[in-house]
């Protein structure tokens, strides 16, 4: 049953490789002929090659711009690096396409929700039926008495392959993830797999649905079009969270007194460190929990210390997570295919602390301040609350494993889509113009 975990992959565009410019004083294979008083001149994207160039630069349209000219002026250049570790894939390239065809599909379900009893039914009966594949639910889902007691959906049910969550591994098992529900389906869907996502069709029939650009009328026509392969994929981030906690162990001294005369009724004893990681698709949250004082937390920086919060918290988000909480507190949205980490403090008591937007491959560590008066606790997208001491540590990066998630039409149109019809960006009643007045003669 299990499948290969490489079957999803993201095609290139023609041509992708040859988009990149290298020093002509360094590399002397190329010539540009383009020039003005010795200095290269930079075309657009549609430009065609210079009339007389022995060589043929070709060029497409990226979402990430054009690529940059690396020399500067007659004699600079840029230093090249043979240790480059990154390459960004022009997200308008991105397809999903399937190495071998998919068997497997999980179907996650808003809990809870009456609505969504027909819907997943109407699903599952397409998927195994139709498509004969093997769909994966979660155990307590089929625990509803609207499943568990419907005759009518027994044989389809006996069909289906259960998990439960925290106790089950299924990251090699699965081939795609469709969602039914909210947002919250999607940060469900990635908190259970802490490596390789599998691509995931997301359907609104939740509240706000910012995540989610399917309607569910036409299901049959659309989860087809994502078994056929043929689907836009935005790849969004997410960050690799790793909690460092000083592990101490209360103890009671016999008499209250220890060996060396030290009246001490209870002593901490360190027994060791205890250490947990998170994949976050949204954000990581540091507040100040049910204390009334205000959180004294230091912000570092690859190893260097950049700024203490002092305020109710501060919020550490992908791209994706922009448009949740940080919104909320005051940041700007940023688009999903945009590498980057956002750090928003919440109600910092200070009047220039302004949100940031630092590179993606950034290390950033959060640790209570030395002379903070309480202790601190940190949420990731809302869950696995827990509390942070003195000595504690969180480091956050960018992971190596963002969730493909599949576009109704393309990474833009559905972002700006969601934008209007989510959050109402930019709605305001029109001015008039001025009239017009004719002059008379």
């Amino acid at each position: 049953m299990e499948m290969n975990r490489e079957k999803l992959c993201t095609s290139k565009a023609d041509g992708s490789s040859d988009s990149t410019f290298h020093c002509s004083t360094c590399h002397d294979d190329e010539e540009w002929s383009n020039t003005s008083r010795g200095r290269a001149k930079s075309r657009s994207l549609s430009a065609s090659p210079a009339l007389g160039s022995t060589k043929e630069f070709r060029r497409t349209r990226s979402l990430h711009g054009p690529c940059p000219v690396t020399t500067f002026g007659p004699k600079a250049c840029m230093l090249q690096n043979p240790k480059t570790i990154m390459h960004i894939q022009d997200p308008a390239s991105q397809r999903l396409t399937w190495n071998k065809p998919p068997k497997s599909v999980l179907v996650i379900k808003k809990i809870r929700d009456a609505s969504l009893l027909q819907p997943f039914k109407e699903l599952c009966v397409y998927l195994t039926e139709e498509n004969n594949m093997i769909v994966y639910v979660e155990k307590k889902v089929l625990e509803d008495p609207a499943i568990a007691n419907d005759d009518n959906f027994g044989p389809v049910k006996k069909k289906f392959c259960t998990f439960r969550e925290d106790y089950d591994d299924i990251s090699n098992q699965i081939d795609f993830i469709i969602c039914l529900g909210g947002d919250g389906t999607l940060l469900y869907a990635s908190s259970l797999f802490q490596g390789s996502v599998p691509p995931v069709m997301a359907f609104h029939l939740g509240s706000l649905g910012f995540l989610t650009p399917f309607n569910f009328e036409n299901f049959q026509s659309q989860v087809t079009q994502v078994i056929e392969g043929n689907a836009a994929l935005v790849l969004r981030s997410r960050l690799k969270v790793k909690v460092v906690k000083e592990h101490r162990e209360k103890m009671t001294v016999q008499n209250g007194i220890e060996e060396n005369g030290v009246v001490s009724a209870n002593i901490e004893k360190e027994v060791g460190k205890q250490i947990m990681q998170y994949q976050v698709l949204n954000e990581v949250v540091v507040d100040r929990g049910p204390s009334s004082y205000l959180s004294n937390v230091d912000v570092f920086l690859d190893g260097h210390l950049i700024t203490t919060v002092q305020g109710d918290g501060v919020i550490v988000s992908t791209p994706t997570g922009s448009t949740a909480y940080a919104a909320a507190a005051g940041a700007s949205m940023i688009h999903p295919n945009v590498p980057a980490i956002m750090i928003t403090p919440i109600c910092p008591h200070s009047l220039s602390f302004r949100p940031i937007v630092v590179p993606a491959g950034v290390e950033l560590k959060i640790m209570l301040s030395p002379d903070a008066r309480n202790t601190a606790w940190v949420s990731f997208d809302g869950r696995k609350r827990q509390e942070i001491c003195h000595g504690d540590s969180i480091s956050i990066t960018t992971s190596c494993y963002p969730l493909p998630s599949i576009c109704f039409r393309d990474p833009v149109s559905d972002w700006f889509e969601s934008l209007a019809e989510c959050l109402h960006w930019n709605v305001r009643k029109k001015q008039n113009n001025f009239a017009v007045e004719e002059e008379e003669f």
